[in-house]
Formats: structure tokens, sequence, C-alpha cells
């Protein structure tokens, strides 16, 4: 005879998997250049677009909510956050030089072929992506072109993330590489970065070879060029 244990039946797997697919909607709309800071977001009006119930539309607001992409306002609903700037802009960049050298550092304790050959994989579709960026320009690149990028771009760190088999930074993961793509694609007329971006991260997967500190340097390198990039960025908006 078969145990069932309450609550566990097939019904709400698959509305897990209907909560994962309007999250990584949203997201994908969040991570878009058609939202502006501060734009509201209603829970209702997703809900009709998506096709859906307003509780899973509601569900993933708060998720996102702990990513800093939208915000809450009491009585008022969800709005896009604003872009991250001053202060905010060096604690995210001082958040990701502790949380993303020691990914790499516990990564590189581990499999170093096997990530390599990850990494390399993640790079090849990002380096593919920049090419293409590069024969048109930046600025003529297509909005689903730039987004391309920047997945392949936290695919690559994700990479990275996967390999530390820390569930608990795999979460941070999640809360800066979202902030820190948002916060460049809300740029307007930046410097394209994406060739930079792409030897940067080939710097750190030469630097695996050699050992963990090389890797953590090669890491701490590339997030310092970013941030700069990201300081630029912002003062060129403001």
């Amino acid at each position: 005879m078969t145990t069932t244990v309450p609550g566990f039946g097939a019904e709400r797997i698959t509305q897990r998997g209907l909560r994962d697919r309007v999250y990584d909607r949203v997201l994908d709309v969040l991570m878009g250049h058609d939202v502006e800071p501060g734009m509201r977001l209603s829970i209702d009006g997703l809900a009709r677009t998506l096709g859906v119930s307003p509780t899973p539309v509601r569900e993933a607001l708060v998720q996102l909510e702990r990513t800093g992409l939208v915000v809450r306002e009491a009585n008022k609903g969800y709005r896009v956050a604003p872009p991250l700037a001053g202060e905010q802009l060096e604690a995210l960049f001082d958040a990701r030089l502790i949380v993303e050298t020691g990914a790499v550092d516990l990564a590189a304790r581990g499999d170093v072929v096997a990530l390599r050959a990850r990494l390399e994989a993640a790079l090849a579709e990002q380096a593919e992506v920049a090419a293409d960026i590069a024969r048109v320009g930046a600025g003529a690149a297509s909005e689903e072109t730039m987004a391309r990028f920047f997945r392949s771009d936290w695919q690559f760190h994700q990479v990275l993330f996967d390999a530390t088999r820390n569930p608990f930074l795999q979460e941070m993961s999640e809360a800066i590489t979202t902030r820190v793509h948002r916060m460049r694609q809300m740029v307007e007329g930046g410097d394209d970065d994406t060739d930079r971006a792409v030897h940067e991260h080939q710097a750190i997967i030469d630097a695996l070879a050699v050992d963990p500190a090389a890797a953590v340097a090669a890491m701490r390198a590339h997030i310092d060029a970013v941030r700069e990039r990201s300081r630029a960025d912002a003062s060129h908006t403001s």
C-alpha cells in the first residue's frame, strides 16, 4: 500500500512550476528597456497579460522585491525600483567583491578541469553575442540581442556560483547579479563594454589553471573594472 503525505499532490508541483515561469517572465520584463524607474506594476494587469491568476504574480513580485528590482509601497502596490547610484552603487560592488571572490575561491578548490570546461562553454556563447553587437555597434543592437548578452554574462557567473555547491551563495548571486544587470541596462549612451567583459572572463578561466589565489585576483580585477565602467555610466546619466 502506498502512503501519500498530505499536501504533496502532483497539482502542487504543477503550481510551483507555474510560479517559477511567472517569476521568470516578470524578471525578463524588468530586465528589458520597456520599464522605467517608478513605473507602477499592477498585479491584476500583469496577471491578465500573462493569462494567469493574480496569486503567482503576487508571489513573483514578493520574490523580486528581495532582489531589489521592485519596491513595495504601503497601500499602493509595487513599482519598478530606481537605479542604483552613489553610495548604493559602491555598496553593491563592495558586496559583489566579497561574495564573488569568495565564490571563485571555493569553486577553484573543486574539479577545476570540469569547471573550466563549463566556463568555456558559457564564454563561447557570450563571445558570439558580443561579436554580433560589435558588427552593428552597441547603439544599433536590438533589445533582444543586448538581453542575450546580459543573460550570457549572467550565466558565466552562475556557473561559478553553481560550482560552489553552496545554496546560500547561489541565492546571493541572484540578488546581486540582477541588480547589476538592471543597472547597466538602464544606462542610455554608456560605453560598450561587451568585448572587455569577454576578455576579463577569459582571464578568470586562465587563472583557474594556476591556483585559487590567481582566480580570486582575476575575479577581483574584473569586478573592479566593471565598477569603474558603472561609475562612468552613472556619471554620464546624472
